[in-house]
């Protein structure tokens, strides 16, 4: 696609986290596409995200994205059907709840309530699309926006 930049970020601060956050708001994916590597440390999920830097008019734009999250010393799902891999999921939010310095917890806020919550040693993030990205079937919109 013509013009296209492949969004690359990382996140080391809450401030960083706040930019992967509006970049990854009403990103859909499969609960499949999301992978615990305990030995590792770290935390992966794909999911294709809304082009929010994208085409302003229309239907707007989604592309294939990857977030991989380090230093993870514990994962927990909440309302997350972790046994169904099809089931469809959609990122409201991410937030950072520190603890000791520099870790905390870095909590994911999916609609229909589910959370997952990522205990970490620090923020250690990278987000990459990977993909050339589509025409959305329809722009995300929520409804405390139409009234403001």
């Amino acid at each position: 696609m013509a013009g296209y930049t492949p969004m690359r970020l990382l996140a080391q601060s809450p401030d960083d986290l706040a930019v992967l956050s509006a970049a990854l708001q009403d990103a859909v994916g499969l609960l499949g596409d999301f992978q615990y590597e305990p030995k590792a440390r770290q935390f992966t999920l794909a999911l294709n995200r809304f082009r929010w830097e994208g085409p302003s008019k229309g239907h707007g734009e989604r592309v294939r994205a990857a977030l991989q999250v380090g230093s993870v010393l514990k994962a927990q799902a909440k309302r997350l059907n972790q046994t169904n891999e099809d089931g469809v999921i959609s990122l409201l939010a991410l937030a950072f709840e520190p603890a000791e310095a520099p870790g905390g917890v870095l909590s994911f806020t999916f609609s229909g309530g589910g959370e997952l919550r990522l205990e970490v040693e620090c923020i250690d993030m990278a987000l990459a699309d990977v993909s050339e990205p589509w025409r959305a079937a329809a722009r995300p919109s929520h409804p405390d926006e139409d009234e403001a």
